[in-house]
């Protein structure tokens, strides 16, 4: 987040292999009161990553997938109140 011409952090990420497993350990400012969630590979190819943790409330999968060179897409989905939801965060190296 961005407050006049000063960023201000809002989640911090870790990204920490455990044995043969590697986990994206997101950690959110005022959600989860404040704690590190795991969310477990499942999945990667060449161009995407899958972390997925089905116990979470939302999201429960979290992807990278690199689109075009420079261009990475990230997308959160899973269920709320039996509902299907996703978003999309479309990044841009600059």
């Amino acid at each position: 987040m961005i407050t006049a011409t000063d960023s201000i952090p809002l989640e911090s990420i870790v990204l920490k292999k455990e044995g043969d497993d590697l986990f994206y350990i997101p950690t959110v400012k005022g959600q989860n009161n404040d704690q590190p969630v795991k969310f477990k590979l499942t999945s990667s190819s060449a161009n995407q990553l899958v972390f997925e943790n089905p116990a979470h409330d939302f999201p429960q999968k979290i992807s990278y997938t690199l689109e075009t060179e420079g261009s990475l897409m990230a997308e959160i989905s899973g269920t709320v109140n039996g509902q299907q939801r996703a978003r999309k965060f479309p990044m841009k190296k600059l």
